[in-house]
């Protein structure tokens, strides 16, 4: 009886680490590892790009009416909104010296973007102006 549980257990000891990393195997290889992106994750994914700061939509804005009508309206209006939401105000010269780098693209002379120059937020619309005139 010692004899046949012996002869068992050797059996067992070879079998079973073959029977292990076969199963193993097979199940690796049948688990989708890239699978297609789903509806959900494509939304989240376009959820998360258009989810933008209030300043970054403001600037876009801007530069759209400057681009549309001219630079003065553009200040005008960046005026209005930091008085309306005191909160943009530390992003004001940012959004200013933007929309002066988009005036000398609108007109591609730094001479005429400045014709159009407010005293918003100091001198950087004044500052974008200048940067892009010297760039050029």
């Amino acid at each position: 009886m010692n004899q046949a549980l012996r002869h068992i257990g050797r059996s067992l000891a070879i079998a079973l680490p073959v029977v292990l990393v076969l199963s193993g195997t097979l199940a690796v290889t049948r688990v989708p590892w890239v699978a297609a992106p789903s509806e959900t994750q494509m939304l989240t994914a376009a959820a998360e790009r258009k989810q933008q700061e209030p300043q970054d939509v403001l600037k876009e804005q801007l530069i759209t009416t400057l681009r549309q009508e001219d630079p003065s309206v553009a200040l005008t209006e960046l005026q209005e909104a930091v008085d309306r939401e005191p909160s943009l105000a530390p992003h004001c010269a940012d959004i200013a010296h933007a929309l002066g780098e988009a005036a000398v693209e609108k007109y591609g002379s730094a001479k005429r973007a400045q014709e159009h120059a407010r005293p918003v937020c100091d001198t950087s619309f004044a500052a974008g102006v200048a940067e892009v005139a010297d760039a050029r």
